[in-house]
Formats: structure tokens, sequence, C-alpha cells
């Protein structure tokens, strides 16, 4: 059976969307619980914040909004096979006190194959309150059969203290020599059309980047303001592992320039990351 929606029959198809997104299928979004008018008939797409989702400061980490927002140019899933080029955050508001978080969504442009988006991420509570603003692109891979039909609403986790950090969650570990790594292609990180899923590669990313950049500054008092990704090329193989450096300026702040590698295929790179940071809570 293929791991890649675009060769899979129409009469099959649905069948096999609904497996890779379900209980044992993709992690992304049933762990992290976010819901969308699109795939599962919501009233508007939102996530609820969990403590795994914050710093130790309390702030909410840059990947939860990242996969929440989750830009890919406008293609949805139900009228394509779609696959993210970039996603960036601005980061305006650390949401400490939030509960949950709305994404409200505005085309810019969707082509034929080619498509740029952008969202705010606001306080569900209080939508004036807008915490990110984000943006991307996208490119449709294929087209979907007829058929759709909405997806069952997430189950939502109960947030507890025992609760393990994403990273561990999704496989990401610190190796002996330094490097983080993803572990090799499963069907929990894999998207529809058989490559390393956004979800894990924004994961792995931040627990490499914030541990870079704490080490840069002297302080784990570190929060994201600026997040910026490229999805080079498919990562198909594994283990992935997310290398980079990091540098200051006279503003204070920290940027770490990182690489996500499949070294199941000559290490080549499949994502890479500039993420900014500023020291203090």
């Amino acid at each position: 059976m293929t791991d890649d929606l675009r060769h899979v029959p129409a009469e099959e198809f649905w069948g096999r969307f609904e497996s890779m997104l379900g209980a044992d299928g993709l992690l992304t979004y049933r762990y992290l619980g976010r819901k969308t008018a699109m795939l599962h008939g919501a009233e508007y797409d939102s996530m609820r914040i969990r403590s795994d989702m914050r710093t130790a400061s309390g702030a909410i980490m840059a990947a939860p909004l990242a996969i929440a927002s989750a830009e890919a140019g406008g293609f949805s899933d139900v009228h394509s096979v779609p696959a993210p080029v970039t996603a960036a955050l601005h980061i305006l508001d650390d949401g400490r006190g939030v509960d949950e978080i709305i994404i409200r969504r505005t085309p810019i442009h969707t082509g034929r194959t080619m498509g740029f988006s952008q969202s705010e991420i606001v306080d569900a509570a209080n939508p004036s309150r807008v915490l990110a603003v984000s943006y991307g692109t996208g490119i449709k891979l294929g087209d979907t059969p007829p058929g759709f039909k909405p997806l069952e609403m997430t189950r939502e986790l109960e947030d507890i203290p025992s609760l393990p950090p994403l990273h561990a969650v999704f496989g990401a570990i610190r190796r002996p020599d330094g490097l983080w790594m993803l572990p090799k292609m499963t069907p929990e990180i894999m998207s529809t059309s058989g490559s390393l899923h956004l979800g894990p590669t924004h994961v792995v990313f931040e627990a490499a980047a914030t541990e870079l950049a704490a080490r840069h500054a002297g302080t784990d008092a570190i929060r994201v303001e600026d997040w910026h990704v490229m999805f080079v090329a498919r990562g198909t193989d594994g283990p992935f592992t997310v290398d980079g450096e990091a540098s200051t300026g006279s503003l204070g702040r920290i940027a770490c320039r990182m690489s996500l590698r499949d070294a199941g295929r000559g290490n080549r790179i499949v994502a890479s990351l500039v993420a900014v940071f500023r020291a203090g809570d």
C-alpha cells in the first residue's frame, strides 16, 4: 500500500485519507487538538492551549502556533494534495493567560499550482488580542477525487502536569553528540504525500533552536519573536538531524539558522529555519 495519496485509486482515496489522519496515523493535528472548519466542519479554526505548548516562562511556543495556522498557500486537503513551501510567524504577544486560539485566515492569492496565504492568530476569549501574524506559500501536488466527508472532531487531551514535552511525543531526541534528531519515517510523522510532515519539522526545530539560543544567551529566559521555515525538499527516509548556528547583534536579539537533514538520503537538507529570540521573560 502506497504512503503517497497521489498514487491511490480514486475509490480508495478518502478511506485512505481518513486512515492516515486517524487515531493511528498523523500525530500533528490530533495530538495538538487543532479543529478546522474545512476538515472537521467546525464553526471556526481553533486550538486549545495546554501547558505542554508553553515555555518554562509561560509563553506559547512557536511550533504550536505554526501548526495551528499551517500555512499552505490556501490549498486545502479537501480539494488537493498540498505541500508547504514557506511558513513564517511574527509573534506579537506571548499568550500568557490564553486558553484557546482562533485562526482567522485571509487568502492572498491561490493560483493553479502555487498559493500565498496569511492568518491572524487571536485569543478566542478576546479576539481583539492578536498573538501572531502567520503567512506562507504552498504548492498543489495533485487534485483529490469527489466524496470528501468531514473527519471526526479531535478528542482533546486533559491538560495535566505529567504531559511529556512535545518533542518527546514526536520522537525527537538529543543525541550524545549534541545533535537533535527525529527517528526514521513512521505513519505518525508522515504527510499525505508520503513525506515528513510540517508538524514534527516545526517541533524538532524549536527544541534545537531554543537550546542553541539559550546556550548563546547564557540564560534559559528567552522567548521567540520571529519564526521562518523553508521546506526545501521531501523528507522520506530519516533519521532526520538538525544542525545550526547562532549569532547576535546590537539589538539584543539572537538569530538561529538551522537545517534539517535526511540522513537516509545522503544527508540532504529538507527544511531550513531562521528563528529570532530575545533574552528576558
